[in-house]
């Protein structure tokens, strides 16, 4: 039987000292300590008589805490809040209402500690309880907080300053453009100086097959999303006759940009204009949106386009990081 002695504050000022016996820890993970022993020490900020941050677990011999292997204490001092973050990102992920006992088991959570948090999230709005289905999912709040994101929109203000950067960089304007359908929504333009204005201003839409930034984006998704976007001929309106007219002709070109790492478009949008383009990619890995480059294509020789791709794919794989996303633009859009 091992012994734990654990010290901490009931209010300001206020200690108290439990002295509690736990039979047959020596066996279990993490020094001897139950999963959800070690999940509600994890919820604790504990506090020494002296106001400095402190961690005290003692038992068995050893001391766990400030730097001894994480226990308690580690990086965020609000892990219930990051808890109640990771169940909502699983319903989000997962599609449809799940059960109590699957989001538990599934982040490996305690099913007690699972409940407590859905009934906070639910008090909230940010989770709804389907008691027939016994259920789960994601309440109106989540939509408030998703239409309060758009309305600020943080992504063209993220990307704007690197934009900006890009075309001091590279001397041709700049564009971000996010997928809405089969269409790209072109959110912002940086011209560069003395460059001729183009049809890519901000608030446009673009059939997503003839531009770069809808090729890199398109490159990003599973060949399914592709198909259930481009089901029949019909979904390749045309603008100069230049460009892919059905599935069987994009595929090959999207396939090329997850090799490269960026996609191109020539004369397809702007007659005598082409584009190089690269992707970035949120916190779940899905392409945001894509950054491209346009310029004559006179100017330009197309054994530069690589070059060109290497200066936008560093930009991309900022915003990405701003987003709380990952890039692999050096070997394709990971796997998808």
């Amino acid at each position: 039987m091992n012994s734990y002695l654990i010290v901490a504050p009931i209010r300001a000022g206020v200690y108290s000292v439990a002295h509690t016996a736990i039979a047959s820890l020596i066996s279990r993970p993490r020094n001897g300590i139950p999963r959800d022993i070690v999940w509600y020490l994890r919820q604790i900020r504990w506090a020494r008589p002296d106001g400095e941050a402190a961690s005290w677990v003692t038992g068995g011999g050893g001391l766990v805490g400030d730097g001894g292997g994480g226990l308690v204490g580690e990086s965020s001092q609000v892990p219930a809040l990051r808890q109640g973050i990771r169940v909502l990102r699983h319903l989000a992920r997962h599609g449809g209402p799940m059960p109590a006992a699957s989001i538990a088991g599934e982040l490996d959570l305690p099913r007690s500690t699972v409940y407590h948090l859905l009934n906070e999230l639910e008090r909230e709005g940010l989770v709804v309880h389907l008691p027939e289905e016994r259920r789960y999912g994601l309440g109106i709040g989540v939509f408030e907080l998703g239409t309060a994101y758009t309305r600020q929109a943080p992504l063209a203000r993220l990307a704007r300053p690197l934009l900006h950067k890009l075309v001091d960089d590279v001397g041709h304007g700049a564009h971000l453009a996010v997928l809405h359908g089969r269409e790209v929504l072109y959110l912002l333009e940086e011209r560069a100086l003395g460059s001729p204005s183009l049809v890519t201003g901000v608030g446009v839409r673009l059939p997503a097959h003839l531009t770069a930034s809808g090729r890199a984006i398109l490159a990003g998704l599973s060949p399914a999303q592709v198909r259930a976007l481009f089901p029949d001929p019909s979904a390749f309106p045309d603008r100069h006759g230049v460009g892919p007219r059905r599935l069987s002709a994009l595929r090959p070109l999207l396939a090329e940009a997850r090799r490269r790492g960026y996609a191109t478009e020539d004369g397809a949008v702007t007659p005598g204009f082409a584009s190089v383009s690269v992707a970035a990619s949120d916190h779940t890995g899905y392409p945001a949106a894509g950054i491209a480059v346009t310029f004559d294509r006179d100017t330009v020789p197309e054994n530069d386009w690589p070059g060109l791709a290497v200066r936008i794919s560093s930009v991309a794989a900022e915003l990405s990081r701003r987003l709380g996303g990952t890039t692999t633009h050096s070997g394709g859009y990971g796997g998808r």
